[in-house]
């Protein structure tokens, strides 16, 4: 597909609802615990981020050093960490006591988007840990923001920011009201719509995807949501073996993700 230079020529009733706004910019108003090496450290590098309290394992002996942070560490036996953690938590030895982060707004996404700009949206991805790993993904990918239906998506807990290893810190995340008239917002800004879509008529590969992006991935099972796929510009599919029902959306989402990369 040749680079999008330029806002598509708007198409019948695909005008976007202007008024169509991310949800408040804090995802909840209570204290929530990080854990584990990267989902820590970067919490920590984010100035965006207010901290309270940072527990260290007092035999720590990895190559992170608390000394060279800005909140004062507190040295407790491991015990003791784990007491402040969910059952079973894998904290390596860290955990940072922090606010949640403030949405990002598909209008900055918008405006600050270059030509090249890729964003990953989530059509009612439902399990923390998928939408972590995607995280991971879309941040070793360069991608600019990831946008999320503001209901049926689960808060920014600490299972998510463990499973996204520090993107979770580091990629904006919208949370939007209506998912069409976000997408038709992207379009205005001239961002090319790609559904993936096990049923599409071509692959991957043969979409050459390239330009200014914005890639629409729906929960495993259910996939893209109808109005959802209907203002789509392209719909494409990963091919698999038949046997195979479907892939998960975190594996489906690096695989695309790379296909892209690998077309710039």
């Amino acid at each position: 597909m040749a680079k999008r230079k330029k806002s598509p020529t708007p198409k019948p009733g695909r005008n976007p609802d202007r008024q169509n706004r991310s949800r408040s910019p804090q995802t909840g108003s209570g204290k929530l615990w990080l854990y584990g090496n990267h989902a820590v450290e970067a919490a920590l590098a984010n100035p965006r981020r207010q901290k309270f309290r940072l527990l260290v394992n007092q035999d720590w002996n990895a190559s992170f050093n608390a000394s060279d942070v800005s909140i004062e560490p507190e040295f407790l036996a491991r015990r003791d960490i784990e007491r402040q953690l969910p059952p079973g938590a894998a904290h390596q030895g860290l955990a940072l006591q922090v606010a949640p982060l403030e949405d990002s707004d598909i209008e900055t996404i918008c405006r600050d988007a270059d030509d090249n700009a890729i964003v990953v949206i989530l059509d009612q991805v439902t399990d923390p840990q998928n939408i972590g790993a995607i995280m991971r993904s879309a941040t070793a990918f360069d991608v600019s923001a990831i946008i999320v239906p503001d209901k049926h998506t689960p808060e920014a807990t600490a299972v998510l920011a463990k499973a996204a290893s520090g993107a979770l810190d580091r990629l904006p995340m919208a949370r939007v009201t209506n998912l069409v008239r976000a997408l038709g917002q992207l379009k205005e800004a001239g961002f090319w719509t790609v559904g993936l879509d096990a049923d599409a008529s071509q692959t991957l590969a043969e979409a050459k995807l390239s330009g200014k992006l914005a890639i629409i991935m729906g929960a495993e099972g259910k996939g893209l949501r109808r109005l959802t796929a209907e203002n789509c510009d392209f719909l494409v599919k990963i091919p698999i073996a038949p046997v195979a029902d479907n892939l998960n959306v975190s594996a489906a989402a690096a695989i695309t993700l790379y296909e892209i990369a690998r077309n710039s």
